[in-house]
């Protein structure tokens, strides 16, 4: 039955994750959902049985050990993760600070590495089990000024995936790496997308950017998300579930031009690259 299936979704408060959960209930599942403010999830939501909104800070290694307990206890098992939460923060590398950038490392990256850490035990236990990381196609094309930082974070989502996945196939569990583009939700807004706190003038393309994504791209984005949500909820029904999946039209040709343009440049260099080797003797 699909309602003994449990999905553990953090960042569930809104946008992606939002449209997520209540598909999830919609369609039977047990969810446990994750976010910052649980009375926002709540008045999204309402009571229901097979729901539990749990106030986590997923940056808190020890706050996410409790939640992952929290679900065990009420629902007896988690089959499926999905590593939704995150933020955008723009600014060129030599305007963000320290702190900002390690800031969106922490929510971005650590937030997730978190909640595997305590969550792969239990799927090894049961020898089954799906986790869903939500990096973004700005994780495979990172040529965008002004978001060198938020790239890298998914970037990083991109690699530790790509390990995550072979070191949990023996057991049983499948791992998919979600390449979003753009989807209509408040992730571009004002109140979500970061800015660096000390801009600097000279950098006139990075503002030009922020300003194309605040006010241009936001509100207008392709992609729908309820259909991100059912697409996801059919990809945890394959027998084999792809590693890494692309979602959106945009994804798409993002993808096939930075391979395209990685392909050109190998090539163009291939006789340095191949230079570095030790002499053949005769």
């Amino acid at each position: 039955m699909k309602s003994q299936k449990v999905w553990f979704v953090t960042g569930a408060s809104k946008g992606l994750g939002l449209n997520l959960v209540k598909e999830l209930l919609a369609q039977d599942y047990s969810v446990v959902a994750t976010t910052r403010t649980k009375q926002a999830l709540e008045d999204e939501i309402g009571d229901q049985e097979n729901f539990l909104p749990l106030e986590v800070d997923i940056t808190d290694d020890k706050d996410v050990a409790r939640a992952v307990l929290s679900a065990i206890d009420y629902f007896g098992r988690i089959d499926v993760l999905v590593n939704n939460a995150g933020y955008g923060q723009t600014g060129t590398l030599e305007e963000l600070s320290d702190r900002e950038a390690r800031r969106n490392f922490e929510v971005n990256v650590f937030g997730s590495l978190n909640a595997i850490r305590h969550i792969a035990p239990q799927m090894r236990r049961q020898q089954s089990g799906h986790i869903f990381n939500i990096a973004s196609i700005g994780g495979l094309a990172g040529n965008y000024p002004a978001f060198g930082v938020y790239c890298s974070t998914k970037f990083a989502v991109a690699g530790f995936t790509e390990a995550l996945a072979v070191e949990m196939e023996p057991f049983g569990v499948h791992t998919t790496l979600v390449y979003p583009g753009y989807f209509r939700t408040d992730f571009l807004s004002e109140g979500s997308l970061h800015t660096a706190a000390n801009p600097i003038a000279a950098y006139v393309t990075a503002r030009e950017n922020e300003a194309t994504h605040l006010h241009q791209i936001h509100g207008n984005q392709a992609n729908d998300p309820q259909k991100a949500a059912t697409l996801l909820i059919e990809l945890s029904t394959l027998e084999q579930p792809p590693v890494h999946f692309l979602m959106g039209e945009d994804a798409y040709e993002l993808a096939k031009n930075k391979i395209n343009m990685l392909r050109a440049e190998i090539e163009k260099w291939k006789s340095y690259t191949v230079s570095t080797g030790f002499e053949q003797s005769v």
